[in-house]
């Protein structure tokens, strides 16, 4: 049987790693599906080759197809969410002046510390700060602003957030345009080789289980062609697992350092796949567990309690009723077509009660578990289950 062929965007990021090895170790292939990949130079374009049908999936951050289908930016499109590509893996860093600062006053970087690390900033006496993000509806501007708002005396207009392409990022540090910057590896990595950037917290300290990347398609394209969702939801399914062993990390680098895929040599592509992480030129890395995953703790699956925090900070940014917002998103987060794709191949798919790993395991501010991470200055989340089909975030 002839292979059909399927064209999907994506940016040169590690966490676009289950696309790529879906591609090179022919799970896609055994699939039936003939994977073109399509590098984009920003996320603006890629969300732009989706909406007008150019590409028929697309590696996007996870608020991307909920701002779309709520008509945020760009051209309004119903996406649809099959799986979520990778949780957490994004790095938050400061530029070479503003570390000098924030070590005069006493701050020492543990690269685990959030509370610690959002004082010496303030204390740095540096505002507004200039920040860069990848994209304006992106996990990464979410992240930063729960993180910063919490610390006391640390206002909204002490913050300017400007959007910067992941790989203009480093040269946006070098050149003093930037205080700090969040962004996904390896783009942090390269800022602290090319910049003399440091790095200071790993997202995952902020919200340990976050949907970081998701794979999107048009609704519409999706319900005409649900045999070839399907099947790359098990490609992708079968690659991330595949990644998730650790025998497998140094191929896994190899396969993305090629010039066709991330063009980058191997030694910024291992600090995110390794966990090792440089936080500044000189220094030993840093075992930093967990710092992307791929697959295990049900991470592929399109929860869509998840889509539902999304929709609240969207509606807080853009006064949009928080209910619609919500029912609109929890429309996109696809579990029904996720667990179709793969009852074929037996594979675990979790129930409505299931308690994602690592989920209550004790109470912090700044949380280092899904269950309890911070939503904004006024509510926490509170030990909450994330439920694939709740109506509701639990309370």
């Amino acid at each position: 049987m002839k292979a059909v062929e399927v064209r999907c965007g994506y940016l040169p990021l590690v966490d676009c790693a289950p696309l790529i090895i879906a591609k090179e170790l022919k799970f896609a292939a055994q699939e039936g599906l003939d994977l073109t990949l399509v590098r984009q130079p920003s996320w603006s374009a890629l969300r732009d080759m989706l909406a007008f049908g150019q590409i028929d999936f697309a590696h996007m951050l996870s608020p991307m197809p909920i701002a779309m289908s709520l008509g945020l930016g760009g051209v309004a499109s119903q996406i649809d969410v099959l799986m979520v590509l990778s949780v957490n893996g994004t790095v938050i860093g400061v530029s070479e002046s503003l570390n000098r600062r924030m070590q005069e006053t006493g701050w020492k970087n543990t690269f685990s510390d959030p509370f610690a690390t959002s004082r010496a900033i303030l204390a740095a006496g540096k505002t507004p700060l200039r920040i860069g993000v990848p994209f304006p509806f992106s996990m990464h501007r979410m992240l930063l602003e729960t993180w910063l708002l919490q610390t006391p005396n640390l206002q909204p207009e002490h913050i300017e957030i400007v959007t910067v392409p992941p790989p203009k990022m480093a040269d946006a540090v070098r050149h003093g345009d930037l205080d700090m910057f969040c962004v996904g590896e390896p783009w942090g990595s390269v800022a602290v080789q090319q910049s003399g950037a440091t790095l200071v917290l790993p997202g995952s300290r902020v919200w340990q289980f976050s949907p970081e990347k998701v794979l999107g398609a048009q609704s519409n394209w999706a319900t005409q062609n649900p045999a070839l969702c399907h099947a790359m939801i098990r490609a992708i399914f079968k690659a991330a697992s595949w990644l998730e062993r650790p025998e497998n990390t140094p191929l896994a680098i190899e396969i993305l350092a090629r010039s066709q895929h991330l063009d980058l040599p191997d030694h910024t592509i291992d600090p995110a796949l390794t966990g090792r992480i440089v936080t500044n030129l000189g220094q030993p890395p840093q075992q930093t567990n967990d710092f992307v995953t791929f697959h295990k703790g049900a991470a592929n699956f399109p929860w869509r309690s998840q889509a539902s925090w999304i929709a609240d900070v969207l509606s807080r940014w853009h006064n949009l009723d928080r209910a619609s917002s919500r029912a609109i998103a929890q429309a996109c987060f696809r579990s029904d077509i996720y667990r179709e794709a793969l009852a074929p191949i037996g594979a675990n798919v979790p129930k409505a009660s299931y308690k994602p790993e690592g989920a209550m395991d004790g109470p912090t501010a700044v949380s280092s578990t899904m269950g309890e991470m911070i939503l904004g200055p006024d509510r926490f989340f509170n030990g909450a289950i994330f439920d694939s089909d709740a109506p509701e975030v639990p309370k």
